[in-house]
């Protein structure tokens, strides 16, 4: 039989960086202890968590057909 510490990850805290610059102190299976974890992108900037930059595109007339079809409904 494995002894336990075989059979589990390290678990130890790590400091995180946000984009922003801020930083919190939460346990992870990262690196080792106290090591930095820097993010390139988290909640504060990436679109799905901002809502983003959304624009219609009109390709190869699609959205203006869509406009034309249901134009009466809305």
């Amino acid at each position: 039989m494995k002894k336990d510490a075989d059979l589990h990850p390290d678990y130890h805290q790590i400091k995180v960086v946000m984009t922003d610059g801020s930083e919190f102190t939460t346990y992870s299976t990262y690196g080792k202890e106290g090591d930095t974890l820097t993010l390139d992108i988290d909640p504060k900037t990436h679109p799905a968590w901002t809502g983003g930059d959304q624009k219609l595109m009109d390709r190869g007339g699609r959205l203006s057909r869509f406009k034309k079809k249901f134009e009466g409904m809305f």
